[in-house]
């Protein structure tokens, strides 16, 4: 059972989607969590939910994670509101432009990796190393199917969540013998914000397309986050791991 009982989880791209269903699924196993993303107005009722609803430990700090002072200051409120961090769940992302590699625009090229490859970067940067000489901590990056395939006419995003794997990987290295862990969750076609903006007949289309027939849902990602954030996932580092109902081992670009 995933036990998070005295821990400070901190998740970015918390205020809906993924981020927000894993800040419930980690309160509920007992964490303390501080929450993390652009707009103070989701946060806050985020957060005003969970006390209300878990009596949780909650906290939040406004940030945009392409900014690297704004992402310090975030984690350093984070530290001042609910102590250490134990787990640091890293899933800001956004998605870049659709365009073929020779046409994909500059500008959109480095703001998706500023935000899916960089604010990653430095917060990591900013937390290892008091981790570290805790000889403790979980860290989980929000990765992707791209993270594993090439997929067509999104350079930059495929760019950045192949970069993300192999950071997660360099940092697990780098950091197993001092006790701190790493690992990339791959989600499939979960049902958040994004997904659902897409008509109907564009995501029951996609859904044909995963193995079990259905999209998944934000909480079975969260229930999977929680797991790899505690204790009950001690021996696991390094990893890719999918939640994706079978796609990336199946699937044809």
């Amino acid at each position: 059972m995933t036990d998070l009982a005295g821990r400070h989880v901190v998740i970015t791209g918390a205020s809906t989607g993924i981020g927000r269903a894993s800040a419930t699924r980690c309160a509920q196993a007992g964490a303390a969590v501080t929450l993390i993303a652009r707009r103070a107005d989701l946060l806050e009722q985020a957060v005003a939910d969970l006390r209300a609803e878990r009596g949780a430990r909650a906290a939040f700090a406004a940030a945009d994670v392409a900014d690297k002072a704004a992402v310090v200051g975030a984690l350093d409120a984070a530290v001042a509101a609910n102590g250490p961090i134990d787990g640091l769940f890293l899933n800001a992302g956004i998605g870049g432009t659709f365009a073929p590699v020779e046409d994909y625009p500059d500008d959109a090229f480095n703001a998706v990796m500023a935000v899916n490859l960089k604010g990653v970067l430095w917060a990591i940067q900013h937390v290892l190393p008091a981790m570290k000489q805790r000889g403790a901590g979980a860290i989980l990056v929000t990765g992707s199917l791209a993270s594993e395939r090439g997929l067509p006419m999104n350079a930059g995003y495929v760019a950045s969540k192949h970069a993300v794997l192999g950071l997660s990987r360099a940092v697990a290295s780098e950091a197993a013998a001092f006790g701190v862990r790493c690992n990339c969750i791959i989600p499939g076609l979960i049902e958040t914000p994004m997904l659902e903006g897409l008509p109907p007949e564009a995501t029951s289309q996609m859904a044909r397309a995963v193995p079990q027939g259905r999209t998944g849902t934000a909480a079975e990602l969260a229930e999977v986050a929680a797991f790899l954030l505690s204790d009950a996932a001690s021996h696991v580092t390094a990893q890719a791991w999918a939640v994706d109902g079978g796609m990336l081992g199946t699937m044809r670009v």
